[in-house]
């Protein structure tokens, strides 16, 4: 075995103790540690990618040395790489653009934990990425869970302890369905191990045997995920969770902790159940059906807001919509697209909060469509931010969300007319709703106010040279966008590679 293929351990591991030893320290070392963990965290997962990019397949780690079925096991390949290396990058970049707001929005006795909690939430992340046991994926579910739920009321507010409480409610009920749906697999398998699993579910399925009870356990755990990932209409919980936090936890949450449930989804459809087994079960038709809902719902809903951020928490229910429409498909093209947008959502919806924040800050707090106007002029870095990444939502060329809505497209094509007429005529009709929120939103920003308004309101202007840290995080959140849009070629590719060698 060769040094890089520690870095799954060693990532989760590093993480984990960051946050333990967050726990004895002020707010800023706190931070400090954070910050390196994340940073360095990042660049193993790039070292780990480009080795398994140049060897190629997948590789296992047994936790402690002792073989199936009693050991641990973490596996890994380019495409839970590729996923760590940019869960990476977006939770840093959240952290840095969103630590001035921190100062204003949390307690500064708070803020250790604050950061103990981030890194419990990446340390749950790269494992539901990496692990290859499926009670030990509960185990972090429930970490995320926690530390998601913390994240969400640290505030110490009204709205944020409600948003927190029906956030944990939702949470616990998909878990308890994902936990029966485990307890039920190792009932007729005997076994916990991903890989076993699906050899013994393969048996199972070949001689006829315990068809019902299969069919039960694959409905709770996939319906237990949708829940945990705002699937349409388990979303109830998602405005307020990602309206009302911080803007670093709003971004963090959005872009990652929803994609750490969708990547487990999907590592129990490919190398739990076996995604032959999937299809043959018709969970992909349903969620086909409510994947289309939710691309049509959230965008609506989003139309009807007029809270900048409450709107763009009801845009991220369309784009799981989006998820699981490719899920549902149930072809490979299908599935690399959905995987395709867990990295362009990524990318925009952080951008987009981090930007909205900067537009808020020089309107008087206030995040009213109406009282943005002109906002973009008094900060012009947050109104470029704003406007990248609605221009990526709506699917304009050369940014990250036209390769997604291209590549559902091509998957769309390619399949049967039953679900290639109403895909495309969905994409269509969403992609049409995404430009009615985000492009009037970028118009409202960009038209001037008048100055006796601007001085009656009280509205600030703030300056590039006032903010270096908060612009830099937005130019590199477009650099990553423009770097998804335009260089999509190599990275579809080793997404096609690593789905290839995910089984």
């Amino acid at each position: 075995m060769e040094f890089v293929q520690n870095v799954p351990f060693f990532s989760i591991m590093i993480s984990m103790f960051s946050g333990i030893i967050s726990s004895v320290l002020p707010g800023k070392a706190a931070r400090r540690l954070n910050t390196a963990a994340v940073s360095l965290i990042g660049l193993m997962s790039a070292w780990l990618l480009a080795y398994m990019v140049r060897v190629g397949g997948s590789y296992t780690f047994m936790m402690g040395h002792f073989p199936a079925p009693w050991g641990n096991e973490i596996r890994a390949g380019a495409l839970e790489a590729a996923m760590a290396l940019v869960f990476c990058i977006i939770m840093l970049l959240s952290l840095l653009g969103g630590r001035k707001k921190l100062v204003e929005e949390v307690e500064l006795s708070k803020h250790n934990i604050y950061y103990i909690l981030t890194d419990l939430m990446l340390s749950s992340l790269l494992a539901l990425i990496y692990t290859n046991d499926l009670f030990t994926a509960y185990v972090f579910v429930e970490i995320n869970t926690i530390s998601a739920c913390g994240l969400i009321m640290i505030r110490q507010n009204g709205r944020t302890i409600e948003a927190a409480v029906r956030y944990m409610i939702m949470s616990l009920l998909g878990s308890g369905l994902l936990l029966m749906g485990i307890c039920m697999l190792y009932d007729l398998t005997g076994h916990l191990l991903m890989s076993n699993i699906k050899e013994s579910v393969q048996h199972i399925v070949a001689t006829g045997t315990y068809r019902i009870p299969m069919m039960i356990t694959i409905g709770l755990m996939t319906v237990g995920l949708a829940i945990k990932s705002a699937l349409f209409p388990f979303h109830s919980w998602l405005p307020d969770a990602y309206g009302y936090s911080t803007v670093s936890s709003a971004a963090i949450l959005s872009s990652l902790v929803s994609k750490g449930y969708i990547f487990l989804l999907l590592k129990i459809f490919y190398r739990v159940i076996g995604f032959p087994v999937i299809r043959g079960s018709g969970i992909v038709n349903v969620l086909f059906v409510f994947g289309l809902m939710g691309m049509i719902f959230g965008s609506v809903s989003a139309i009807m807001e007029k809270d900048v951020r409450r709107m763009i928490a009801f845009s991220s229910v369309a784009q799981i919509g989006y998820i699981y429409m490719g899920f549902g498909l149930g072809t490979t093209p299908g599935v690399v697209a959905s995987i395709f947008h867990i990295l362009a959502h990524a990318s925009t919806k952080s951008l987009l909060f981090i930007s909205a924040i900067g537009l808020t800050d020089v309107s008087n707090g206030s995040r009213s469509f109406f009282d943005l106007t002109g906002a973009a002029y008094r900060n012009k870095i947050a109104g470029v931010g704003f406007t990248v990444g609605s221009l990526s939502m709506v699917g304009i060329p050369m940014f990250a969300g036209f390769v997604s809505k291209l590549l559902f497209a091509e998957a769309a094509v390619q399949t049967g007319p039953r679900r290639m007429l109403p895909a495309m005529v969905v994409l269509a009709v969403s992609t049409v709703l995404n430009a009615i929120y985000f492009l009037k939103t970028v118009l409202r920003i960009y038209t001037p106010e008048k100055r006796s308004v601007i001085e009656a309101k009280g509205f600030s202007s703030i300056t590039v040279g006032k903010q270096k840290l908060y612009t830099a995080t937005i130019v590199l959140f477009v650099i990553l966008n423009l770097v998804l849009g335009m260089f999509s070629e190599p990275i579809i590719r080793i997404l096609q590679t690593g789905l290839a060698n995910f089984a």
